[in-house]
Order: C-alpha cells, then structure tokens, then sequence
C-alpha cells in the first residue's frame, strides 16, 4: 500500500469516526489547527474530543482559550488527540491547563488484507435485532444514560442518512449476550466502535470475534476499508493479529477527575487589543 494511500484511508477513517459522534446525536465545531468534536448529552470523552491539534506557537493562547471555552460553558471534559510525538509547545500549553497525557498512546489501525489468526470456537457473533438495542446499549451505560444512546442508535440504524450505515453486533457464548460492538460506515470507510465484553466472559475471544465477523463477513459493505482505534499496547498488538496495522498514533490528553473546569484568571485589566471602525 502506497503512503499516499495509507494517508487518504486513515484520513477517511478519522472523519467517519467524528460522523459516528455526529450521527449519534453531536456536532463537531471546525475552528484553525482542530475539529472541536462535541455531545452535550453523551459527557463521556468518547463522544468529546479535540482531533488533530496542529496549532502554531504563536497562536496556541488563544486556540486553548477558545477550545476550552467551548467544552467547559457545556461543563464537558474533553480530551485533546495530538499527532505523536507532541510538539513541544502543545504539550507545555496542555499542562498549563491542566492535562495530562494518558500512559499509552491511541493508535488509529487500518485492515491489510491479511488473514487474522484463529480466534476462539464457541462464540457466535450476529448483527443485533430491533429489539435488543437495550441490550446493546447496556454494554456501555449505565441506566441513566442508556436511554439516549438506545435512542440515537436506533434512528442512525434504521434512518441512516446518504452515504452512512450502522450496524450493531452481538456475540454470544451458550446463547447468553456477553459481548457488544458497532460497525458504522460513512463513505468507503468503516469504523468498528465500543468493543466491550461482559467481566464475566474476558479472555475467552468474544471481543476478537466480533472484530473478525465485522471484517469476514463485510457486515459494512463489500467494499468498505475497516478502521479501529486502540489505546493499549496489548490492544494493539492483539489489532495486529486480526489484520490490522498501525496508520495514526496521537497522544491523549486528558484532565485528571479532580480538575476543576475553569480557565486561569486573565491578569489585570489591559487597554484593549483592538479598536472598532469608525
């Protein structure tokens, strides 16, 4: 695969995962150097994030400001993806503001074509039924945000807009629900999102086996390119093993629990930095 191509999926990759948070119900604010990506009624940074920061040294103050302004006047705690490694000057900015860089890395991984390892026998993966989207909502929230995503789920499944189509998987062992995921298309890319197992049923392949039926069996479409997203070194390279390789790796910064959302004092007042027409 050439790197011109590699650049154009994983590009394609990371725009039909801001428009599985927009098809969800959120909406992404595009401002200079970042997608402000946003969901006022999902907080979880999952549907609250800052992609693809590539802001000059010059212009960070401000870019911070506004950014932060954005997500904090909605009382969200959003998590900023910075092309790895950090340029120097964002991580210093992002500290100042209290964030911290998660432990490993999130790597963007694309399909190759290769054929993944065998994965675990007894495990019965199948594209969920109108009325288990619950079920599979349970797999992510509790009772109190369940409703809302189950909502939003069910209008971009069977509502789907041109050029989108979502589909939610369940995989079963002894025909008992113990794992969940989304595979969700816009335009020729596929990203396959929440992959969650039951404590119950981890380490018996269930999560590895929805990843594989969503590429086998193209649940997506024929000719749609699979993305994923991993945030461990042992996701990963468990990725590698289904037939993925790494495209986009960015570190994560987040704000610690005990943060407070407020923006430092501004300094004394100054004479102002601008004058309107006349």
């Amino acid at each position: 695969m050439g790197d011109g191509i590699a650049e154009l999926r994983a590009e394609a990759a990371l725009e039909a995962e801001r428009q599985f948070v927009l098809t969800l119900g959120g909406f992404a604010l595009e401002v200079a150097g970042a997608t402000l990506v946003t969901h006022e009624k999902l907080p979880a940074p999952r549907f609250n994030f800052v992609q693809e920061v590539g802001v000059g040294r010059e212009r960070q103050t401000a870019f911070f400001e506004r950014a932060l302004d954005h997500y904090f006047q909605r009382a969200l705690r959003p998590t900023f993806r910075v092309p790895a490694p950090a340029a120097a000057h964002l991580d210093r900015g992002l500290r100042r503001f209290g964030f911290v860089p998660r432990a490993a890395p999130l790597v963007l991984l694309l399909e190759n074509g290769s054929a993944p390892e065998r994965f675990a026998d007894g495990v019965t993966v199948a594209p969920a039924r109108s009325g288990e989207l619950d079920r599979v909502a349970s797999f992510w929230t509790d009772e109190r945000e369940r409703p809302e995503l189950a909502a939003a789920l069910d209008v971009a499944w069977h509502h789907p807009n041109p050029h989108e189509r979502l589909v939610p998987l369940l995989g079963s062992i002894d025909g008992e629900a113990v794992a969940a995921a989304i595979v969700y298309r816009y335009r020729s890319a596929a990203g396959i999102h929440f992959v969650a197992t039951r404590p119950s049923a981890r380490g018996r392949g269930a999560a590895s086996a929805l990843v594989a039926h969503a590429v086998g069996t193209r649940v997506a479409g024929p000719d749609a390119g699979h993305a994923i997203l991993a945030d461990s070194a042992r996701l990963q390279a468990r990725l590698q093993r289904l037939g993925f390789s790494p495209a986009r790796t960015f570190v994560e910064y987040e704000l610690p629990r005990s943060a407070e959302l407020a923006l430092p004092a501004p300094g004394p007042p100054g004479p102002p930095r601008w004058r309107p027409p006349r």
